[in-house]
């Protein structure tokens, strides 16, 4: 009898816990809103950035605007879209929530959140690449820091990236989260 028993424990605690998948998907909705604002703030940040300076009289003036490079015009289309589909992917992980066991959903995210993750990364690092040479220049091709005179232009434009770069690392948690989930037995 008690060889019975101990086998009928040991079964019991090798199950694993089914709240496990709810808690991870509850996660997975709480970094799909942090990430919603980190990216939907980027592309706010970005697409409101502009600044005036004037030269020698009002009349002529310098003006830099985000539609200027067609750099930081993607970024801005790009975390429009990831914003877009983090809007959208909202009520599958609401459903993630209510059935902890549904799988072919799960896949279906992990794949578009993959794709979503690389179009944010690809933006992201267009206009990183022209921040950079903003704050720099370049001596060897004749491309001057302007940011020592569009001073508020350049900080809004570091900033906008600071929260699309959040907003990456958290869809790679989001990635990691939906495939520990799949990767439980149930």
């Amino acid at each position: 009898m008690k060889a019975v028993a101990s086998d009928s424990s040991e079964l019991k605690s090798s199950k694993l816990k089914p709240g496990v998948n709810r808690g991870l998907s509850i996660f997975d909705f709480i970094l799909r809103l942090a990430a919603i604002v980190g990216a939907l703030g980027s592309a706010i940040a970005m697409g409101t950035t502009t600044q005036t300076l004037p030269f020698a009289t009002q009349f002529i003036q310098f003006r830099a605007e985000y539609n200027d490079l067609p750099m930081f015009t993607f970024f801005v289309v790009a975390c429009a879209i990831v914003s877009g589909y983090l809007v959208l992917s909202l009520p599958l992980s609401i459903f993630h929530i209510l059935r902890s066991r549904a799988r072919a959903t799960r896949v279906v995210l992990v794949f578009l959140d993959a794709g979503m993750m690389a179009l944010l990364t690809s933006g992201a690092s267009a206009a990183a690449a022209i921040v950079y040479l903003a704050h720099k220049g370049n001596g060897k091709t004749n491309w001057l820091a302007i940011c020592q005179q569009f001073n508020s232009f350049c900080e809004r434009t570091s900033g906008s990236l600071i929260g699309s770069f959040v907003a990456i690392v958290l869809l790679m948690i989001m990635i990691f989260l939906s495939g520990a989930a799949l990767s439980r037995r149930h």
